[in-house]
């Protein structure tokens, strides 16, 4: 698709399910590092089930099973002797709604960084200022650092979260739709950041917005139905999609 890209994720043959319920159908996907990889489709299509299976999150859901592979710099994330925990601190994940934990703004960003064995405070110290200017929040915070991290604006609270994933030294951010809480003006703070971590992350994020998968993503990809039916880079998806599900999709046909 794009020349000089190298593929941080690669989907195989990946299928998941429910129970009996086939969520995910054969998907065969490479996602490019250091690019904003755009996941578009309608609600059920598949699309955040996908997300949650390249950091394995649907572990955590009962029933659901996945066959395929999901390789991470060629290494298979389903193979049995990979470390769960270890996985998630590489591959991190930005939900939908702020959840920012409940207690100080600084204890919310070293939190990962203590439970992987660090607790020298100056190291911390280092930690918290760095991802708070990383995700563009330390100039708001630095003087308020003990107050809880409830008390910030929505806005504030998912750059808060986006910290906390970057505490960990994470090489992919996962976000699910990041900005459907958010208002305008929070909505496009969030965007330019995410376009800056671009340089130093490869990013996959869920969106229900059609403007905002053109605006952020280098390459978007439409899911229907538990199936990708095509990817491509975002300019060429928008203007000359090649399957038509796609364009009614994107022409608001439907979904």
């Amino acid at each position: 698709m794009q020349k000089n890209v190298k593929n941080k994720i690669i989907a195989k043959n990946l299928n998941l399910f429910y129970g009996q319920v086939q969520a995910l159908k054969n998907i065969n996907f490479n996602i490019n590092e250091k690019e904003i990889t755009a996941l578009i489709g309608p609600s059920g299509c598949g699309k955040s089930t996908f997300l949650r299976t390249l950091n394995r999150m649907n572990d955590l859901i009962q029933d659901a099973k996945v066959k395929g592979m999901v390789l991470i710099d060629g290494s298979n994330i389903y193979d049995s002797s990979v470390d769960v925990v270890a996985l998630r601190k590489r591959i991190g994940m930005v939900f939908q709604s702020p959840n920012p934990f409940s207690m100080s703004i600084y204890d919310n960003i070293a939190y990962g960084p203590r439970i992987h064995g660090i607790k020298d405070k100056r190291k911390l110290d280092e930690i918290v200022e760095k991802s708070l200017k990383q995700a563009v929040l330390w100039d708001e915070v630095k003087d308020n650092l003990n107050k809880s991290a409830l008390s910030i604006s929505g806005g504030q609270q998912q750059r808060l979260c986006i910290a906390r994933v970057l505490a960990v030294e994470p090489e992919v951010l996962l976000m699910d739709e990041p900005t459907s809480a958010l208002d305008p003006i929070s909505t496009l703070r969030l965007e330019e950041l995410v376009q800056e971590l671009k340089k130093h992350y490869t990013i996959v994020i869920v969106t229900h917005n059609m403007q905002q998968a053109a605006r952020v993503s280098d390459v978007t990809a439409f899911f229907l139905n538990g199936e990708l039916i095509e990817y491509d880079v975002t300019e060429n998806m928008f203007t000359k999609p090649k399957d038509q599900r796609t364009e009614d999709y994107i022409t608001g046909r439907f979904g």
